[in-house]
């Protein structure tokens, strides 16, 4: 939804108003601007109402009636924490202010749940050779899950946390993936571009050729995974920790089905009856800084793990994020049967 529907002139008439609430259904609330869309107010069915109680007529100005004091953001100082407490507040709609206090957006939290300031690259480019014959003439993010593509799942998700734009890196079918993103992005309010790599550059490699990224975060995610990720958690998670890059970590526990005995010199010291263990694996997902783009080659294969490892020799700050709701990487036939399943319960 536009973000006008949500704007009226503080000069219109109360009338005016009362047809636009009513078209907004649940997210009635508008915001009175001046005549240079400066923001001076807000208004309910509440505030109409309580207008008319003190003589107000349908024919008045909403200025008239409309609340002085609406709550709002700043784009450019725009803080998550303060839009998580107006959230948990049960602030339904907020205007985003630019620096003249002009109205730029409306972030509605019944359709997205924050505004998290980050650029999204989806790695799209691999041949998906395990799930043959299935990709061997559509590409792995292109198969449908429950009647959606793997890639649609993604790209709703991200949305839905207001990311500031969305580059996938395509190669095997490219120009599949560049029809399918032609003929849906129209219905994204987040910009969505394709990116082709001329050779296959690795699982992170190909992040070195978008040159339009402007935030100072990215967030890189294979294409193929199904997840109910937080993307705010993970994100405030890295920044309260200042690191330089965070991956998100899957536990993968491993119960041994007898006794394990410690042994010294062929006695036994001690044993555990059917212990088990939590290892934690790499589940596709970085948080990086923007100034870490410039150590990824350019038009070279390098894996996320390449740069995870070049990070631990230089020393920087790699935090992991621990995710224990729902995560599947589907690479296998067995992992596409297993999503054909849970998608029928799960709400991604």
């Amino acid at each position: 939804m536009s973000h006008k529907k949500h704007i009226i002139l503080e000069n219109d008439t109360i009338k005016s108003a009362l047809t636009m609430l009513d078209a907004l259904a649940m997210d009635a609330i508008l915001f009175t601007t001046n005549s240079k869309g400066k923001l001076t107010g807000s208004l309910t069915d509440g505030d109409v109402r309580r207008g008319f109680m003190k003589g107000a007529n349908i024919e008045d100005p909403v200025c008239s009636v409309s609340f002085k004091k609406p709550k709002s953001i700043q784009r450019e100082e725009l803080d998550i924490e303060e839009l998580v407490t107006f959230r948990d507040k049960k602030v339904g709609v907020l205007p985003i202010l630019d620096a003249e206090n002009t109205i730029v957006d409306v972030i509605n939290f019944r359709l997205r749940k924050s505004l998290l300031p980050v650029d999204v690259v989806i790695m799209a480019g691999g041949k998906g050779m395990r799930l043959r014959p299935l990709t061997e003439e559509l590409p792995k993010p292109l198969l449908k899950v429950g009647g959606k593509s793997i890639l649609e799942y993604n790209l709703f998700r991200f949305e839905s946390y207001g990311v500031k734009s969305i580059h996938i890196t395509t190669n095997y079918l490219a120009e599949k993936i560049d029809s399918f993103v032609t003929s849906i992005k129209d219905d994204y309010r987040t910009p969505i571009k394709t990116i082709r790599e001329d050779r296959y550059l690795g699982t992170i490699g190909a992040v070195r050729l978008i040159e339009d990224i402007n935030k100072d975060y990215i967030l890189i995610s294979n294409s193929d995974i199904l997840t109910n990720l937080d993307y705010e958690a993970f994100f405030l998670d890295f920044i309260n920790h200042d690191a330089d890059m965070s991956v998100v970590s899957i536990p993968y526990r491993i119960k041994v089905p007898y006794a394990i005995m410690d042994i010294k010199e062929n006695y036994v010291e001690n044993f555990q009856e059917k212990p088990s263990y939590t290892y934690f694996s790499n589940g596709g997902i970085y948080l990086i800084k923007k100034g870490l783009i410039k150590k990824i080659p350019k038009n070279e294969p390098f894996s996320a793990t390449d740069l995870m490892q070049l990070m631990l020799t230089e020393k920087r700050r790699i935090r992991t994020y621990t995710h224990m709701g729902y995560w599947l990487d589907i690479g296998q036939h067995q992992d596409y049967e297993k999503a054909q399943e849970d998608v029928k319960t799960l709400k991604l």
